[in-house]
């Protein structure tokens, strides 16, 4: 293979805006520097993206710029991250936006933030626990008003207080038809575990009306370990409102379900959302993708391609509690439609 077909091949396969002038060690090492801060577009992603990140939330403003926001394996802090790619999150400074409390609220199992832009302000959705007791755990949310959420001061604006004081935590929200709605999972049935509910908001900080439950866990797949269902996502397609979500213990169980509503029915009526009766996304051995879930979405470089952001773990066994074995690992791949509008996440296709 001649060095001018090589360096065509490798432009074509992640299509760098950059000149090439010779292959020595250091041009080498500034392409590999270039390949993470530039789209390509033949959307490759370099898996994982982020090591170590569970939950993992990206939101792609307007300009372009990705956020990445997640679970911290310490469980002790919300970072935040920002770049012009995808690829770029990986490499992209951290910064610590807000630290855990020494005692009382915020104080301890700081999960899942999810960052979202309403009406032009910054939220922060996320858990906490209390070091006096560590499973009470309820949703929190932090806000900025700054126009980059890297800069600006995050204020704490409390509690989110349900109908049902009980564990909470995974709050979503979206926007439909001039409403803002939250989901968010909790636990609300004598036989235990976590359902997902769903409430229209008064303020990005406060509920109003009915919590409904649109999902809890009835399937043998959501019962493996734990009753769960938890960690909803919404993506808006296809004249549809789609909601997926994770079920079972946080090990080679954990698995994606799905599910959705017309977008035009009432979404606080229970009976508008289908569910579907097997995982849409789980674990895959052969291409060493275990446990994977508690997803985001997000758009590609190219303003078009819809792009699943979600943790896995690359090995099966596991030592001890699930929930401190910190190499839930985060990762990005690309999905498609099928001929019926629902998504499919290329369950046997690799990232």
């Amino acid at each position: 293979m001649t060095t001018k077909f090589y360096r065509l091949k490798h432009i074509l396969l992640y299509v760098m805006s950059i000149v090439i002038f010779s292959c020595n060690t250091a041009e080498s090492n500034d392409r590999e520097k270039a390949i993470s801060e530039e789209p390509s577009k033949e959307i490759t992603y370099h898996n994982p993206i982020v090591a170590q990140r569970a939950d993992p939330w990206v939101f792609k403003d307007e300009d372009g710029t990705y956020y990445f926001i997640a679970t911290a394996p310490e469980y002790d802090r919300i970072e935040m991250r920002q770049s012009k790619t995808i690829n770029g999150l990986g490499t992209a400074e951290p910064k610590v936006i807000w630290n855990k409390h020494e005692n009382g609220l915020m104080s301890h199992h700081i999960w899942a933030p999810e960052l979202h832009k309403i009406d032009g302000k910054w939220y922060v959705y996320f858990a906490a626990g209390q070091a006096e007791d560590i499973w009470k755990i309820r949703m929190f949310v932090l806000s900025n008003e700054a126009e980059d959420p890297m800069t600006g001061e995050w204020k704490e604006e409390g509690q989110i207080e349900t109908n049902r004081d009980s564990f909470s935590l995974d709050a979503t929200t979206f926007k439909h038809n001039g409403e803002q709605y939250l989901a968010w999972a909790q636990a609300v049935r004598e036989e235990g575990g976590t359902s997902i509910l769903l409430s229209k908001m008064e303020t990005p900080t406060s509920l109003k009306g009915e919590e409904i439950e649109i999902t809890h866990p009835e399937y043998d797949w959501e019962r493996i370990g734990y009753f769960v269902n938890e960690g909803p996502a919404v993506i808006k397609r296809n004249d549809k409102i789609f909601m997926t979500y994770s079920a079972s213990a946080t090990d080679s169980n954990y698995a994606m379900g799905l599910l959705w509503a017309d977008e035009d029915s009432d979404l606080m009526n229970p009976e508008s959302w289908h569910k579907s009766e097997k995982p849409v996304f789980a674990t895959n051995a052969e291409l060493r993708r275990f446990g994977p879930g508690h997803n985001s979405f997000t758009i590609a470089e190219d303003g078009e391609t819809d792009v699943l952001i979600y943790h896995a773990r690359v090995y099966e066994k596991i030592r001890g509690n699930s929930l401190y074995d910190f190499n839930r690992h985060t990762r990005a791949k690309t999905f498609t439609w099928d001929e019926k509008g629902f998504p499919d996440f290329g369950q046997d296709i690799t990232d």
